[in-house]
């Protein structure tokens, strides 16, 4: 019986990983994106001052009151602000495809690169849950252009910002930066396995 290839191999581990590091990250997420909270927190008080009133944040959740006044129909005309709540760990499932990949590629060094990758991947998730936040005030204010007291481009990098966070990020980000940070087995394994895969089957003589 033929040996799977170790392009084959690690393709089977990597997904294997994934599924096993994703429950497991399930359990703890709370705390291992509190750090994406904090760096949002900052973020939306520096990005948005004239919309986020204060930011509460605990592990797991985070709860921005707003300046954004909105009609209230049940009470007479008056007006009301906007509380949005948002979870830190919505946009960090990049972690454990970051940590799939790395153990199944299986080089020395993987505590130091994993705790590497964790740092690197905050700035980006921080990103995302921002973006979404935002999203959700101006979804909350029916994207009226007078209540959120912003212009039409303002709006629409904000969308845009939004659909890269929650689609791109995420996915996109945890698999750059392992690449990266193993360029050397990506070089020696995967794209050597990748090209023999290519070449043709030599002919029996």
């Amino acid at each position: 019986m033929r040996r799977p290839s170790a392009l084959t191999i690690f393709v089977l581990s990597a997904f294997a990983w994934v599924i096993v590091l994703t429950l497991a990250w399930t359990k703890v997420s709370a705390w291992t994106s509190y750090p994406v909270g904090l760096l949002a927190h900052i973020a939306l008080e520096q990005s948005a001052p004239m919309w986020v009133r204060d930011v509460h944040l605990s592990p797991g959740a985070m709860e921005v009151d707003t300046a954004i006044s909105v009609p209230v129909a049940e009470a007479a005309g008056r007006r009301g602000e906007i509380t949005i709540e948002a979870s830190p760990a919505r946009y960090a499932y990049s972690l454990p495809i970051f940590l799939a990949l790395l153990l199944a590629a299986r080089g020395k060094g993987r505590v130091g690169r994993a705790l590497a990758g964790y740092a690197l991947l905050l700035p980006f998730q921080a990103f995302s849950l921002t973006m979404y936040s935002l999203m959700q005030m101006m979804l909350a204010a029916q994207l009226n252009i007078r209540l959120l007291r912003i212009s039409q481009w303002q709006m629409e990098l904000i969308v845009y910002g939004y659909q890269v966070g929650a689609l791109v990020l995420p996915t996109l980000v945890p698999i750059l930066v392992w690449l990266w940070m193993d360029r050397r087995f990506v070089n020696d394994v995967l794209v050597r396995g990748w090209r023999e895969s290519l070449a043709p089957a030599s002919l029996p003589s």
